[in-house]
C-alpha cells in the first residue's frame, strides 16, 4: 500500500446543494456559529458540543483539522450551501484503515438547515467520494440507537444496520451506552 501522505484526491467535491471541501483556517468562527446555534440538538450525540466551545477552540480545530486531512489522517469535511455559501455542517472520514480502506463516515448539520434532506445528501456525497476517489472496501456509519435522526440518515442513505455495539461509549452524562453499526461494503449487497 502506498504511504497515504502520497495518495493524491481532490479536496472539493460538489452535489446536488453543497460543495463539501476540506476545513480552511479562519473557519473556526462558521464552526462556532454553527455550534452554538445548535448546541442542544447536538449536545446528546457530540462530545464536541458538552461543553461549548469559544470561538479560538473552533478555529482550534479547524487548524487541526485542515493538517490532519492533508498529512490522510482524519479527513474532516465542510458543508456549504452551493448558492448562499452559508456553513451547513460537517462530515468526513474518520477512524479509517488505509490498507483495508474502511472509513467511517460522520456528519452533523446546524440546526436551521435540518429537515431538508441535507445530512442524506452530505453522506451519499461522502460515500460516493470515499468509493470512486479513495476505492473504499467497507463505509460505517455508528449513531446511538436513540438518535432517530442519524439512523433515518443512514437508512434512506442506503446502509444496512449491522448490529449493536452494548455498553462501547459513553452518553452525554457518563453513562455507559451502545452503538448502532450501519455499513456499506463493496461485494455484498444488503
Amino acid at each position: 500500500m502506498d504511504n497515504p501522505m502520497l495518495i493524491s484526491f481532490p479536496e472539493e467535491f460538489e452535489t446536488e446543494r453543497m460543495i463539501i471541501r476540506a476545513p480552511r483556517f479562519g473557519e473556526g468562527v462558521l464552526v462556532n456559529e454553527a455550534i452554538r446555534e445548535s448546541v442542544n440538538e447536538l449536545k446528546p450525540w457530540l462530545p464536541f458540543a458538552r461543553n461549548l466551545p469559544t470561538v479560538e477552540e473552533s478555529e482550534v480545530y479547524v487548524r487541526r483539522a485542515r493538517l490532519n486531512f492533508l498529512e490522510r489522517t482524519d479527513l474532516a469535511l465542510h458543508l456549504f450551501d452551493k448558492h448562499t455559501n452559508q456553513f451547513i455542517g460537517s462530515s468526513g472520514l474518520h477512524r479509517f484503515d488505509w490498507e483495508i480502506r474502511n472509513f467511517e463516515i460522520g456528519y452533523w448539520l446546524r440546526t436551521s438547515r435540518t429537515g431538508q434532506g441535507l445530512a442524506q445528501e452530505a453522506v451519499q456525497g461522502v460515500a460516493d467520494f470515499a468509493i470512486n476517489r479513495l476505492e473504499a472496501k467497507r463505509l460505517e456509519i455508528r449513531c446511538s440507537p436513540r438518535n432517530q435522526a442519524s439512523r433515518r440518515v443512514a437508512e434512506r442513505a442506503g446502509f444496512t444496520q449491522e448490529g449493536i455495539l452494548r455498553n462501547a461509549d459513553l452518553d452525554e452524562f457518563g453513562a455507559p451506552a451502545d452503538i448502532m453499526i450501519w455499513a456499506k461494503a463493496k461485494g455484498y449487497e444488503y
